[in-house]
């Protein structure tokens, strides 16, 4: 047996140094030995899965026979270690650092803000530092095509991309400066008001690329090697043989694509004990092109395979490349760059030519597998043999009169798997439109590819017209049948889009007959042309004008100055530090948990005898392991009788190594006996489950107002959850200390003071031998709050059971299964309103899917009932609220939680009075809103001011009316492609309606050399707080940024913290920081006066000398508010902010897939607006959790949950913000935003409305309907019904047995 041979050193480079292993695994992957072998931390663990792109290195390669070398991008995380035998690896550190020299890439980056909470930058960093190895001066195309398969999660990507750009021939490099001509163009569109700028950094200061900072390819390995390899450890072993005969005799099973090697290991739990490795086979690599087409390797990467067909397209005659113009448009939205450069693809098109070994005679010989029916049907003489690879691809030229022809949906356009794709080949008798063969394929309709073979046989012969596609699409819908509990749900989509695929493909085979023919077959009606054109991605704009500092402002004096974030330098070259990238400790154990298969059961017995035997598990901790309480009212740390959601931890795993605790997690046997299952909203309602008293809020007297009015409508909305998708999950590192019970927590978290009591609570020691520390979060979004705690419990009981340091890092899956996110909501609608538009009474009713234990549930269905009304001044107004009780993972706060929901259902009943009386959305809603001085509905004094001028600003800056009229011309010639635009209004109710959550504390010293530490309450999750409170600091004691330093967040310094949420970390915090300073600086005066003109240093050595104290805390008592809801009044929120979001965007009537075309956003700040935008935009139109019936969640990593990516930022991106506006009450006249920009993403939902509502117009279908959210590709394409929606078959609910269950 090969694994039982003798092991081969593996031999390769990382950073231009060699790396010889002796006993390599074959089952580890690029990640993992980077981070634990070699430390190099910068490489980042996302998801495991190769979606998300954190974990991006490149790889570099030497092709013998072309004398080049190649240099790509890849995921370390599918990266089988031994497949680097021969190959140079570069990590971020090896691009620049603060040590050596930063990379241009680097430097610009952190200097033009494309970093926030900097988990997603090294993934940046090393997706553009690949391109610029093989592209120096790279297109804007192949820019943003590089960052296809990363993904960021605070930025909205348009700053990251900004900053790429100046590498770029097409991207003027003066632009942002105020030289760029179409900056002076738009210099002249806002007026002549010099205090406004567009520069967010300065490109002239940024150094050019050196190309003599890249490491070199290391010349050894340009020596060709023939000797096989073969490395072997614990039962496995990985080959790499040099011929085609060796590796069919092994007669293994052949991997070579590293991709599927690592899913099938991770999500189908498969075992290889030989893994064959084809990179070094000349044959699986061979590219020759004959008379009839060319051949392509097994081995060929897909995007070796689009680099090939783009060089040969031009060289060939159009009527050859018909197949390969339709392969390069797949392949630019199939995956991102990291996966299209490492997997190889099977393609729909021509022959496998497959290699066999006869053993009886050894016999070598070939054979050729036409890829059609036979083969998909796996008839056997087209099926592979055990003893058989694949060699090549054969791709024919096309024929003239021959057309093909690829479609894919998917929801998103890029690097997301299709919700249906097909392929469709017609081939016509010569200078006929007669079909003599015709190839209809679909794929996503079951776990194969599915072909229309009978249809296609029955069309034979037919002529390609109307009559014709009637029949053909007839043929079609009864021989592909979509089970309606078909895996991945969308049924009737999923039909539809069978049709409506062929249809196009009907369309442009006409239009082609036309070119080719022009005076034998008529021209297309004109309204059916719009279905031939396709989105064209363009590189996304941006433009952030805002009011620059008075003149008179010291420079020294950060504040309102654009500073970079204090930690984006660490960010670009991975040098940033997160609680996984933290040092092991002497004695580290790893922890992995075991969570509940069922939603609701009693647990009759749990049996952890087999785990405990593994080779490497230290111990099993559990309930019964708890020394103090097992959490809180709320919640508990282990399940201990019942599990009530698929997700539930029950026990903790502890060993030596994460691998080992993982893969014993199966051998824990656990028996249950379930219970009723309770999981969506109306479940909840029916059996009276709810987490919290029902809330209310009233003004005027709305039955009376409702006799009044002309019209009264009633409707309803859902909207959908969300997940927070923050990069880094949730991490913990534990630490016990030798002496009285004291134990250091390192954790990613949002509330290090929650954290440091619930650990205390359940260890049955005082807080203060808890001590808690954060220095910085990958991404929180109000996800690491109160479940955090939870987590870091669990791994504070295994530490103090082990007595030994944990390390419980969560895993992507684990941690959207075991976390909630965003609220679904069920809202009920009753408005009376007036024939002019005005809205008199509205009365509402909003449940929420709370989840399974209270947690925020009862936080977010009050911002729900207080932020509801949106912008609009309704005199008499009804709220009612509560929070329902369900078996699903316990939903929290996220990123404008209740608004987010609220304000989609006021702009919901809006849109419905408008569609009722036929009257512009936009004229109903500058009617109802809030004009003048006035009190919300809970009696809260408001001033409207802002937001009034804030509507005017985004009429005129987006030139609305203008794009509104151009949008119905476009529409007026355009049936299958409509464009939408809408402008909608916000007023953002900032902080929490209790004085004590806006408490903050601060703690500054100053050093005798001068230099100064800060130290507060707040985390920094991406928000750039400690870079605001140096700013604060600063400003404070007037000295440069320079002279401070944040201390981390940790409760040993700073007790009692507040959480940090609700966009009011920073101003909170920021009191603090300030009125430490102040407190010092005060101090400090008598020196200063006496010596004027002394130096800073020298000030502190003489108040030291003369005992004054150089250490000050800082309080901020919080803004005084109150709700009393048993009156339903009260102040509520500190204060409001006012925003107006106008976006237009362009639908495609046939498949439900849209574009964004303008985002216009004057406001108050915009530094994480446009993230927050992004994330609004992904709720809204995205982002979908699906559950089963059962209460599984499906949807648990990037390959099932779409969040935005660059290819949905909008064409034109542009933030103004509103100048000469101040806010009295926060510091500096600083105002809440980072939730906010989340609601304005909603614009693109109304948008999409618009064209909605322009198509069924036109197809005289009702204008009063309404769309739930999120509006994705699925619930566009149907709400445009047509004839194509009709002639699907529909099934009667209630007889099958739906995939998904939707909870909302």
């Amino acid at each position: 047996m090969a694994y039982l041979q003798q092991s081969d050193e593996l031999i390769f480079f990382i950073n231009g140094k060699k790396v010889i292993e002796q006993c390599a695994d074959p089952e580890e992957l690029l990640l993992n030995y980077l981070r634990k072998g070699l430390r190099l931390t910068g490489t980042k663990y996302g998801c495991g899965i190769g979606g998300c792109g954190a974990c991006t290195v490149m790889i570099s390669t030497y092709n013998a026979d072309s004398k080049k070398i190649r240099h790509y991008p890849a995921n370390s995380c599918l990266l089988p270690l031994c497949s680097l035998y021969g190959l140079a690896v570069t990590t971020v550190e090896g691009v620049g650092s603060t040590t050596t020299k930063l990379h241009p890439i680097q430097q610009r980056l952190a200097k033009c803000h494309g970093s926030q909470c900097g988990f997603c930058t090294p993934g940046m960093v090393m997706s553009m530092y690949s391109l610029l190895r093989n592209h120096p001066e790279p297109s804007m195309e192949q820019i943003t095509a590089a960052l296809d398969g990363n993904l960021c999660r605070c930025t909205g990507y348009r700053p990251i991309i900004d900053s790429f750009s100046a590498f770029s021939p097409e991207s003027c490099p003066l632009a942002g400066s105020g030289k760029c001509c179409m900056d002076k163009e738009e210099k002249e569109t806002k007026g002549s008001d010099s205090e406004l700028h567009m520069c967010l950094c300065k490109p002239e200061e940024f150094h050019p690329r050196d190309p003599t900072q890249d490491y070199i390819f290391p010349p050894e390995l340009m020596v060709s090697d023939q000797s096989s390899i073969n490395i072997c450890w614990n039962s496995v072993c990985w080959e790499q043989h040099r011929t085609l005969g060796k590796v069919v005799w092994e007669g293994r099973e052949m991997k070579c694509q590293h991709p599927q090697f690592r899913i099938d290991k991770k999500l189908l739990g498969i075992w290889y004990p030989v893994l064959l490795h084809p990179v070094r086979i000349p044959e699986l690599h061979v590219v020759t092109m004959g008379e009839n087409g060319i051949v392509i390797g097994a081995a060929t990467h897909l995007a070796q395979l689009r680099d090939i067909l783009l060089s040969l397209v031009p060289e060939l005659p159009a009527e050859k490349t018909k197949i390969y113009r339709t392969l390069l448009k797949q392949l630019r939205t199939l995956a991102g760059e990291q996966i299209r450069s490492l997997a190889v693809g099977i393609i729909k098109y021509g022959f496998l030519w497959v290699s066999r070994w006869q053993l009886l005679d050894g016999i070598y010989g070939t054979r050729q597998i036409p890829l059609n029916d036979e083969f998909l049907t796996k008839v056997p003489e087209a099926d592979l043999s055990p003893m058989e690879v694949i060699v090549s691809v054969f791709i024919p030229f096309s024929k003239e009169d021959e057309f093909i022809s690829a479609f894919r949906q998917a929801e998103r356009r890029k690097n997301a798997l299709s919700v249906t794709n097909s392929s469709m080949k017609v081939l016509f008798q010569p200078g006929t439109d007669v079909i003599e063969d015709l190839a209809i394929f679909y794929g996503g309709i079951s776990d194969t590819t599915v072909s229309a073979r009978n249809s296609c046989l029955k069309l034979k012969g037919r002529n390609w017209n109307d009559q014709f596609l009637d029949e053909a699409c007839r043929l079609i819908l009864e021989e592909v049948v979509v089970s309606p509990s078909a895996p991945g749900g969308k049924v009737e989509y999923r039909r539809s889009l069978l049709v409506s695929f062929f249809f196009r493909f009907y369309l442009e085979v006409l239009h082609s007959l036309k070119m080719m023919y022009p005076f034998q077959y008529p021209d297309l009606p004109k309204e059916y042309m719009s279905a031939l054109s396709e989105f064209q991605e363009k590189p996304p704009q941006g433009m952030q004008i805002y009011q620059d500092v008075n003149p008179h402002q010291l420079p020294q004096d950060p504040v309102g100055r654009p500073i970079m974030h204090e930690s984006g330098i660490k960010h670009t070259t991975g040098e940033a530090v997160y609680v996984d990238d933290i040092a092991p400790a002497d004695g580290q154990l790893y922890m992995a948990v075991v969570t509940s298969t069922r939603a609701h059961a009693k647990i009759l017995s749990i049996d952890t005898s087999n785990a405990l035997e593994e080779p490497g598990v230290v111990a099993v901790v559990m309930a019964c392991d708890i020394p103090g309480e097992n959490g809180d009212a709320d919640e508990k740390v282990f399940a201990e009788d019942e599990v009530i959601y698929i997700g539930d931890i029950i026990c903790g795993i502890v060993a030596e190594t994460y691998e080992c605790a993982r893969n014993a997690r199966s051998k824990v046997k656990i028996e249950y006996q379930d219970l009723e299952l309770i999981l969506t909203i109306e479940e909840a309602i029916e059996h009276n489950s709810f987490l919290s008293k029902e809330k209310k809020i009233e003004k005027g007297n709305v039955e009376d107002a409702f006799e009044t009015v002309d019209k009264i409508l009633e409707g309803e909305i859902h909207v959908g959850g969300q997940e927070h998708f923050y990069l880094e999950t949730n991490s913990i590192f534990v630490i016990p200390r030798k002496e009285d019970k004291q134990m250091d927590l390192y954790v990613s978290t949002q509330d290090a003071s929650n954290a440091q009591e619930l650990v205390a609570s359940v260890l049955d020691v005082p807080a203060n031998r808890i001590t808690c520390h954060t220095r910085r979060v990958g991404g929180a979004f109000g996800g690491k709050g109160l479940k955090t705690s939870y987590f870091v419990a669990a791994a504070a009981v295994a530490a103090h059971k082990t007595g030994c340091p944990v390390r419980f890092i969560l895993e992507r899956d684990d941690d959207m299964r075991i976390t909630g996110g965003r609220h679904p909501l069920w809202g009920k609608y009753k408005v009376g309103f007036m024939t002019d538009g005005k809205i008199k009474a509205v009365d509402l009713e909003f449940y929420v899917n709370g989840g399974c234990t209270l947690d925020e549930s009862e936080l977010v269905i009050e911002y729900v009932l207080l932020k509801c009304p949106n912008a609009y001044d309704i005199q008499n107004f009804r709220c009612r609220g509560r929070a329902c009780k369900t078996n699903l993972h316990s939903n929290t706060s996220l990123r404008g939680f209740g608004f987010a929901q609220a304000g989609l259902s006021a702009e919901t009943w809006i849109a419905a009075v408008a569609d009722y009386l036929y009257l512009p959305h936009d004229e109903v809603r500058e009617m109802n809103m809030y004009k003048n001085v006035t009190e919300t509905p809970y009696k809260e004094e408001i001033d409207p001011t802002n937001l009034v001028v804030c509507w005017e600003e985004c009429l005129e800056k987006s030139d609305y009316y203008k794009r509104r009229q151009a949008a119905e011309e476009f529409n007026k010639q355009n049936y299958w492609k409509k464009k939408g635009i809408a402008i909608i209004p916000m007023k953002f109710s900032v902080g929490y309606n209790e004085t004590f959550y806006h408490q903050a504390f601060a703690l500054v010293h100053i050093y005798l050399d001068g230099s100064v530490l800060v130290s507060h309450g707040g985390c920094e999750m991406g928000q750039g707080l400690y870079t605001k409170m140096l700013q604060v600091a600063s400003h404070e004691l007037k000295i440069p940024l320079s002279y401070i330093h944040n201390y981390e967040r940790t409760t040993a310094t700073i007790p009692n913290a507040i959480v940090t949420s609700g966009s009011i970390g920073t101003e909170v915090n920021g009191k603090a920081v300030q009125n430490a300073c102040q407190i010092l600086r005060k101090r400090l005066e008598p020196i200063m006066e006496k010596n004027p003109d002394g130096k800073w240093e020298n000030w502190i050595k003489e108040a030291y000398e003369g005992s004054i104290s150089l250490t000050a805390t800082g309080y901020f008592k919080g803004y005084p508010t109150n709700m009393d809801w048993e009156k339903g009044e009260g102040h509520a929120f500190p204060y409001f902010v006012f925003a107006a979001a106008c976006s237009e965007v362009e639908i495609d009537c046939l498949t439900g897939d849209h574009e964004v075309k303008k985002g216009n956003f004057p406001a108050f700040l915009f530094l994480q607006i446009e993230g927050g935008f992004i994330q609004g935009l992904g709720l809204y139109t995205m982002e979908e959790l699906k559950f089963s019936p059962e209460g599984e969640l499906y949807t648990l990593g990037p390959d099932t949950y779409k969040i935005p990516a660059v290819c949905d930022v909008p064409e034109h991106f542009r933030v103004y913000l509103l100048p000469n506006s101040r806010n009295p009450i926060a510091i500096y006249s600083s105002r809440g935003m980072g939730e906010a920009g989340v609601f304005l993403g909603s614009s693109v939902f109304f948008a999409i409305r618009d064209a909605v509502a322009a198509a069924r117009k036109e197809r005289g279908l009702n204008r009063n309907f309404t769309l739930n959210s999120p509006l994705n590709v699925e619930r566009i394409r149907m709400v445009c019904a047509d004839r194509f929606t009709e002639m699907i078959p529909r099934d009667i609910p209630g007889t099958y047995q739906p995939w998904e269950i939707h909870v909302d």
